[in-house]
């Protein structure tokens, strides 16, 4: 069974309105530089250990990669960590672009 969920680009506004919710990219760093989605933190390992280890699991993680497969693998270890509220963005940053963003 899943430990997250997947939404659309057009599921992002309402998730992203949640001051609480904290978005995560986790597209390689010079890709995170060149251009991220606003508010989006670069998900390095020392930033995914300490979520892991300190993080509050019942705040809403959205992650985002470039196509939306990696983003699943990061989503499901998250998940795995006891993470209730775990989103991947279909599609990812690719799809954010073409939506015009």
């Amino acid at each position: 069974m899943k430990k997250f969920q997947t939404v659309t680009v057009g599921d992002l506004p309402p998730l992203l309105q949640d001051s609480n919710t904290l978005l995560l990219d986790c597209r390689q760093l010079q890709d995170y530089k060149a251009g991220h989605i606003e508010n989006a933190l670069h998900a390095h390992d020392a930033l995914v250990e300490s979520l892991v280890r300190k993080g509050d699991k019942e705040r809403p993680l959205v992650i985002y990669c470039y196509h939306g497969h990696s983003s699943e693998h990061l989503a499901e270890l998250f998940g795995g960590f006891g993470f209730r509220n775990v989103y991947s963005v279909a599609g990812g940053f690719d799809s954010w672009k073409k939506a015009g963003h």
